[in-house]
C-alpha cells in the first residue's frame, strides 16, 4: 500500500514525501520524472534503476536500530524496489535542481555523514544521509534521533530567507517516529508574526515553510524524525535564533 503523505505544490511547494507499506514480492515503482530518494525504513529490498540490478538494500528491524540504507535516483531514472520480505519505504521527491545528480545508486550507512550533535538535554545523533557533499540535483535528507527528554533542531534555528551567507532558503518535511510507538513529542514553530506547538505521534509528518522549529520528546520515548530539504541550491546554513544561540558557547 502507498499513501501520499505530503503532496508536492499542496501541502509543500517542492516536496512530496509518500509512504509505502509493502509484503513479500511486492513493488514500488517510479518512473523517474522527479529526483527521487527512497529511505528503506525497515525490512529488505531489491532496487532496479532503468532496468538494472543494483543488488539488495535494507536489513534494519526499526529505525531506532541504527543507520539504514536509502536508494537516490536523479530525474530521468525509472525505478523498481521489490521487497524480498515486508518492507516500509519513505519516498521523497522534488523537481530537478541546479546541482549535479549523478547516477542512481544505494546509499548505505558508511556512506552517510554519522554524527551526534548538541549537549547535555539537547543531544541527538544525527545520520545525514544526502548532505551538501553528497551528489544530488536537490534533495538534502537524513534521520535525527533524540533520546526521551531531548530538544532538537536546537538552538532552535530556521532557513526561510534567501541571504548567504548568513541563511539559505529550504523548505523542510519532518517524518516521525516514536519509540515505543504510543508516546509522542511535541512540535514547536516561531517567527516574529506568532507561534504555536503541536502534538506529534508515530507515523506524523510536518511541513516546515519558515520560522524556528525545534522538537522535544517525551520523557520515556525517543523520537525519530527523517529530515527532507528542499531549496534552489543545496547548502545548508541555518540561522540560529540570537535569543538562544548562546548555550553552544556554555
Amino acid at each position: 500500500m502507498i499513501r501520499t503523505v505530503v503532496a508536492r505544490e499542496r501541502e509543500g511547494d517542492l516536496i512530496g514525501l509518500d509512504l509505502a507499506d509493502l509484503d513479500t514480492g511486492q513493488s514500488f515503482e517510479s518512473p523517474g520524472e522527479l529526483e527521487t530518494t527512497v529511505v528503506v525504513l525497515c525490512g529488505v529490498v531489491d532496487v532496479e534503476a532503468d532496468g538494472e540490478s543494483l543488488g539488495p538494500a535494507g536489513g534494519r528491524s526499526s529505525v531506532f536500530e541504527g543507520p539504514g540504507h536509502a536508494i537516490y535516483a536523479p530525474p530521468g531514472t525509472a525505478l523498481r524496489v521489490k521487497a524480498t520480505t515486508s518492507a516500509q519505504l519513505a519516498i521523497a521527491t522534488a523537481p530537478a535542481g541546479q546541482g549535479a545528480p549523478s547516477r542512481a545508486r544505494i546509499i548505505g550507512p558508511g556512506d552517510q555523514r554519522l554524527s551526534e550533535a548538541g549537549n547535555g538535554n539537547w543531544s541527538r545523533n544525527v545520520r545525514t544521509i544526502l548532505g551538501p557533499e553528497h551528489a544530488a540535483g536537490r534533495l538534502l535528507l537524513g534521520e535525527t534521533i533524540n533520546p526521551p527528554g531531548n530538544w532538537s533542531s536546537y538552538p532552535p534555528h530556521k532557513h526561510d530567507r534567501e541571504a548567504p551567507p548568513e541563511e539559505v532558503r529550504l523548505e523542510e518535511v519532518y517524518l516521525y517516529k516514536v519509540d515505543p510507538p504510543d508516546g509522542f513529542g511535541v512540535q514547536v514553530r516561531y517567527d516574529d508574526a506568532g507561534s504555536e506547538a503541536f502534538t506529534v505521534r508515530d507515523g506524523d509528518a510536518a511541513v516546515i515553510r519558515s520560522g524556528y522549529h525545534p522538537v522535544v520528546a517525551a520523557p520515556g520515548y525517543s523520537l525519530y524524525y527523517l529530515w527532507i530539504m528542499a531549496g534552489d541550491g543545496r547548502q545548508m546554513i541555518p540561522h540560529f535564533d540570537p535569543a538562544h544561540a548562546w548555550v553552544q558557547k556554555s
